[in-house]
């Protein structure tokens, strides 16, 4: 019994132990409230407003960095589309330079062939020359020895016309 008496005691406190207790409490209350309440407030608050600018900070890099990745895909699209111009030039040109050296090679063609032709035809022309200067001295040496002989009898003249044409033949 004594032990339910003591445990109801400590359920139902008497009336200086709980006035001394809320004196003290509000004691305590009253120099935390003085000394600790403003300085706990004022971290609160400065503690507030640094994760709230680390927020706006935060957003505000978010944005720059949304802005880069879109001027870094800018920049990749025109790099691209510069790349394929430089392309579509280079092929351009290769194109232009291909056809101007094959037309230079058909005029340098050309030119080798007319060059060519020109040198045959003035050899031919030499050729030609040089047969009728032949000629032109085998009939002056023919003509010579004919006159040098002067034959009485033109069959005798006709048979030596045709040994000198049968040894102009042979030489």
């Amino acid at each position: 019994m004594q032990i339910e008496l003591l445990q109801m005691d400590l359920l139902t406190p008497d009336l200086g132990l709980f006035l001394w207790n809320l004196l003290a409490f509000l004691i305590l209350f009253v120099i935390l409230k003085k000394t600790a309440w403003k300085p706990i407030l004022k971290s609160l608050n400065e503690r507030e407003k640094s994760i709230s600018d680390s927020l706006a900070t935060a957003e505000r890099v978010k944005a720059e960095m949304a802005q880069l990745k879109n001027e870094n895909e800018a920049l990749l699209a025109k790099a691209r589309e510069e790349r394929a111009q430089l392309l579509k030039e280079a092929r351009d040109t290769k194109d232009k330079i291909i056809n101007e050296a094959k037309e230079q090679a058909k005029v340098e063609a050309g030119k080798i062939i007319t060059d060519a032709r020109a040198a045959i035809e003035t050899q031919k022309m030499a050729a030609i020359t040089d047969v009728k200067n032949q000629i032109g001295s085998l009939v002056v040496e023919v003509s010579e020895k004919i006159l040098r002989r002067e034959l009485s009898n033109k069959a005798d003249q006709e048979n030596y016309i045709r040994q000198l044409s049968n040894e102009v033949k042979l030489n």
